[in-house]
């Protein structure tokens, strides 16, 4: 039977049902990133998850039927204000104009504006709409309109077929289509392309080095000769140029800037380090700058941390226009004061005679000399980052230098703030599992709903065979917690709560489940408790050792969950940098990365010799150390300082970087790369520990050396556990006769404690 004339005629009336054309999914991405939106906003307002965004965006799924017309139509919204704004020859502000606000003055970076073309609106700003017809620049269907006539815009243009193209004759003048992100073009569209990207700053690393010729920091002291200030630059040499002068702080701090101190910026997006100026303890005097006591009205008090607001030295400061951050003028001072010319202006003070370098994860050599501690702090701040601070400190803001929070998005009313992919934005509350019992959500839980996530402190006793050996020796993880954070998936949104879900190894979050009933090998430490006893019952269990027990074999159905659906490898560009600073000292110190693929025993000779290198460098080298620990510490900062009462919220909780899943994740993703490897060990050897302490097993062994607990039947060395110096594997720690493990053992001390030292007195005590 053939349809009727009425029904074929209202089919053709339609018109052709052609898919609704998109850009290519780099380009959906991109248009959704410099618009500010995030990923779960755009995909509750398109009515999918944000799995299926990020598969539309990855090109790994293709959009369909009322769908796919929504987010068409919201990327052609997006595009036309994209083009709106940037319609406006106004110029563009330089980096340092545009700030966003925190807890102090910051800078940023802007964005490079993409060409567009503005799309015709209706007075209530919705788009004209019309019949579908040749775009004028790329000859494919367009329902929208600029100046009356069909147009895509940006990204959307497609190659067109030669019948389709409109002729030129009818092409009216437009802007330059955008190019597609990642995108190639050929002929002068190329070249033009290539030209506007070295305009607009592409080479941004260069010019953010080329402002700061005089180095991160100088350490400032009294000249020989007793007469005036002199200063020496990262590398320890004096600074030429102008010296130091007075009067007071004051005018150090306007030579700071003159001298151009500074570091440039490690992300497009971040803010240049602020220039770092150190006072030995003759300069502070010189200065005017009174001495640590007792006296609060006159005297830098330890137990305060800053000089009062009533000090004259402060008040000279605000008198000449200077301002101090909410922690005041302590021993890390941040001193700045209103931007001139759209250009920060903020230096930061290391007071040494008020301790500044006295703990916190320093350790530097006594009575080291001006030059040699500038040499020192410099190799720190060129590997690292400028000092902040403690290490811990320094290492947080290490994390937010390459993970700057937020960039300037033009607005049409100016710029305005707006995420950097991959970063943490804003601050989140933790799930209550999650928080110190100080946490005012911690009153909320029951006694056992805690996530309970600390490094191993755990001991067994010997088996009869254990007991014929005549050593134990201690193998130590190098950076542990630096080596799990690589790649790591980590939260980037807030928790959310949900009863009995489906375990899912990429969804970071806290976890309740019951893994009692996994049974493990009892002469190696259970993975799921600090103790590396058993679990009993129920209890609550980050994404890691969820996924580890997947892996062992269980059954896994939690009964609930606080789950973040925004997550990303948040950490991996501070791991990069802060691994490669290891690598870098460690080779300065004589021990090269490859040296124990070459030849073990130079490694562990290398390595027994380490503590005869240079000081300065053996410095650095604990820095390093204690700014991956320090930093992975901060993440679940507790309050400090006088004026807290239990209950309360503190400062910490208001830092994007404060998020106690991003420690226990780390943590416990440490802990499970080492169970891991203790188990192959096991199954290759037959040898299992006897102890661990966080990173540091100890096992029973033939020998005093770590080849003896290594070394396989055929003489070479077991790889489950790697000798190396790179983040992840073992060095010799220390050996100590099984009489001494014995004692140690009926005393109930855990023998890795004092593996490197015997006795009952640890290393760290």
């Amino acid at each position: 039977m053939t349809g009727t004339p009425d029904a074929i005629g209202a089919l053709l009336g339609t018109g052709p049902r052609r898919p609704v054309p998109l850009p290519e999914p780099a380009e959906r991405e991109r248009l959704r990133v410099q618009y500010g939106l995030g990923k779960t906003e755009t995909a509750q307002a398109l009515g999918i998850s944000t799995s299926t965004l990020t598969a539309w965006e990855q090109g790994r799924r293709d959009p369909q039927g009322e769908g796919r017309a929504a987010y068409a139509r919201l990327l052609e919204g997006i595009a036309a204000q994209l083009g709106e704004e940037n319609a406006a020859p106004e110029p563009e502000p330089e980096p340092e104009q545009v700030q966003v606000q925190e807890q102090e003055p910051e800078a940023a970076a802007v964005p490079v504006p993409v060409p567009g073309v503005m799309l015709d609106q209706h007075p209530d700003g919705s788009l004209v709409m019309a019949g579908a017809a040749p775009c004028v620049q790329c000859g494919q269907p367009s329902v929208y309109r600029a100046q009356g006539r069909p147009m895509h815009l940006g990204g959307f243009c497609r190659p067109a077929a030669p019948a389709a193209a409109a002729p030129p004759a009818a092409a009216a003048p437009v802007a330059p289509v955008a190019e597609p992100a990642g995108g190639r073009r050929t002929g002068g569209a190329a070249r033009g392309g290539k030209a506007r990207r070295a305009a607009e700053g592409e080479d941004w690393e260069q010019a953010a080095a080329a402002r700061f010729p005089g180095g991160p920091l100088a350490v400032v002291d009294v000249a020989a000769d007793g007469r005036g200030l002199v200063a020496y630059g990262a590398d320890g040499v004096e600074l030429a140029g102008e010296a130091p002068v007075g009067p007071g702080v004051a005018g150090l701090l306007e030579w700071a800037l003159r001298a151009r101190l500074g570091s440039p910026r490690l992300h497009r997006y971040g803010k240049d380090g602020d220039p770092l100026v150190v006072l030995t303890d003759a300069a502070a005097t010189e200065l005017g700058l009174p001495p640590a006591g007792r006296d609060e009205k006159t005297q830098y008090v330890a137990r305060i941390g800053r000089l009062a607001d009533t000090h004259k030295q402060v008040k000279s400061l605000a008198k000449d226009g200077w301002q101090l951050t909410r922690r005041g003028f302590g021993p890390w001072a941040r001193i700045y004061r209103e931007p001139e010319a759209g250009r920060r202006q903020c230096v930061q003070l290391c007071v040494l005679p008020w301790g500044a370098l006295d703990g916190g994860g320093w350790k530097v050599p006594e009575g080291l000399a001006a030059p040699e501690l500038a040499r020192l702090l410099g190799t720190y701040a060129t590997r690292v980052h400028t000092p902040r601070g403690s290490t811990a400190v320094s290492g947080l803001e290490l994390v937010t230098a390459l993970r700057p929070p937020t960039r300037p998005v033009r607005t049409g009313s100016g710029w305005a703030s707006g995420p950097v992919e991959g970063s943490r934005a804003r601050a989140f509350d933790a799930a209550p599992p999650e928080v110190p019992d100080e946490h005012p959500l911690a009153a909320e839980r029951e006694d056992d709903a805690v996530l309970v996530t600390e490094a191993w402190d755990w001991h067994r006793p010997l088996t009869d065979r254990e007991q014929a050996a005549p050593f134990a020796v201690g193998l130590d993880v190098n950076m542990a917690f630096l080596a799990a954070a690589g790649r790591l998936n980590l939260p980037l949104s807030g928790p959310v709560h949900e009863l009995n879900p489906v375990f899912d190894k990429k969804v970071p979050g806290s976890w309740r489940a019951d893994l009692s009933g996994l049974v493990l090998d009892p002469l190696l430490p259970n993975p799921f408790t600090p103790d590396g006893s058993a679990p009993t019952g129920p209890a609550w269990y980050s994404t890691a050792k969820l996924a580890y027990a997947v892996e062992l074999g269980a059954d896994v159905r939690p009964s609930e969950g606080w789950l973040r659906h925004e997550s990303g490898p948040y950490l991996d560009p501070w791991h990069k940098r802060l691994r490669q600073a290891y690598v870098d000292t460690m080779a300065a110190l004589g021990v090269p990365l490859d040296l124990a693929d070459r030849d073990p025993a130079a490694f562990l000779a290398a390595m027994a010799a380490l503590g005869e290198g240079d000081p300065a460098e053996l410095a650095v080298l604990g820095a390093i150390k204690q700014t991956a620990k320090g930093t992975i510490g901060k993440f679940r900062e507790r309050p400090r300082g006088f004026g807290y009462r239990p209950g309360q919220r503190w400062a910490a909780l208001d830092r994007p970087t404060w998020d106690p899943l991003v420690r226990a994740l780390v943590i416990d993703t440490a802990t499970v790369n080492l169970h891991r490897k203790l188990v192959r060990l096991h199954a290759e050897l037959g040898t299992p520990p006897l102890a661990v302490l966080s990173d540091c097993a100890v096992f029973a062994a033939p020998g005093p050396s770590a080849p003896d607990v290594l070394r396989r039947p055929d003489g070479t060395l077991s790889t489950a556990l790697r000798l190396g110096v790179s983040p992840g594997h073992v060095k010799f720690e220390g050996s100590r006769p099984l009489a001494e493990i014995r004692e140690l053992l009926a005393d109930g001390a855990n023998p890795a404690r004092h593996i490197k030292t015997g006795g009952l007195v640890s290393a760290d005590e």
